[in-house]
């Protein structure tokens, strides 16, 4: 039966912990799985531009041997010149797995109904699993371990916030949201991780101003206060916004040594300063390399190549 990644809601705690263990030997040694995809191929099914979702997905599929095939917004015009539903029937006649960037996720969601292969989301407007995982991935290499750790995360309810919730909720991170009045995530995402991370002995906490989220935080993270699809939000939300910026003076509240994140493309200046992103704090760019490495890892899983 095959498996797709939509949400990190899909993963449990075992299968994070695979994922993790795989992009370990994924990363220490390149050349011992440079046929491990071998024959494979993978469609990227891009609605939205990109530069490290489909460099990452391009060229760890390289390094395994296998194949790539990027379809951008005008070649398949999807839901318009084809249906979701007839692309991945027909893309699952052609290749091993699809990797979908679109902005609603019922898309992905009606993707990977009707196609026979695996599906990953490689963003939509509610989740951001590959980044999530990624951002896991570097927090544990860089402090071993998630027990009685707090992340913090600074801006905008998002999709990639969603993603950290949930992710956080599944390893026992706990978490801290700092969010303007109408821009907290989703009252059900919210729920739904406490859940979860009640389970796993970790909390959740949701707050209106950034200072009160960063104290004694170990790891700042924060994303654009406007993403694609939302630019003509953006002078309102640069209002809205404007006290939730990590800088220098944020970056004193949280622990010292703290990690500070950011998915990218990073608005510097706005979110988050260029003093603060190019400090020895930052771990942005280890982020952005850990996206190929974990990649290759879900590759592996769900392409049934171990």
């Amino acid at each position: 039966m095959k498996k797709d990644l939509i949400s990190i809601k899909d993963l449990n705690l075992r299968e994070i912990e695979e994922i993790f263990l795989l992009t370990d030997k994924l990363k220490k040694n390149k050349a011992k799985f440079s046929k491990a995809l071998f024959g494979k191929s993978l469609a990227l099914l891009f609605q939205k531009p990109s530069n490290r979702t489909r460099v990452s997905f391009e060229v760890g599929m390289y390094q395994m041997g296998g194949n790539s095939i990027y379809l951008g917004p005008g070649e398949i015009n999807l839901g318009v010149r084809e249906s979701i539903n007839d692309a991945a029937k027909t893309l699952s006649r052609y290749v091993d797995g699809i990797v979908l960037r679109t902005f609603e996720h019922k898309n992905v969601l009606e993707m990977a109904k009707a196609a026979s292969i695996p599906v990953i989301n490689g963003l939509s407007d509610f989740s951001h699993p590959c980044q999530a995982l990624a951002d896991l991935y570097t927090i544990k290499e860089k402090l071993k371990t998630f027990k009685g750790r707090s992340l913090a995360y600074v801006g905008d309810g998002n999709n990639v916030c969603n993603s950290l919730l949930f992710a956080g909720a599944k390893v026992g991170l706990n978490m801290k949201v700092a969010a303007p009045k109408g821009y907290a995530p989703d009252p059900r995402v919210m729920e739904e991780a406490r859940e979860a991370a009640l389970l796993n002995k970790s909390g959740i906490e949701l707050f209106d101003n950034a200072q009160d989220a960063a104290r004694g935080a170990d790891v700042l993270y924060t994303d654009v206060w406007a993403s694609m699809g939302q630019e003509e939000e953006a002078e309102e939300r640069k209002k809205a916004f404007k006290d939730f910026q990590i800088n220098k003076q944020l970056l004193g509240l949280a622990k010292e040594g703290a990690l500070v994140m950011h998915c990218l493309p990073a608005h510097r200046g706005e979110e988050i300063t260029g003093e603060v992103i190019d400090s020895k704090n930052s771990v942005v760019f280890d982020q952005a390399e850990n996206r190929m490495h974990v990649q290759k890892a879900i590759l592996m899983v769900l392409l049934r190549c171990r």
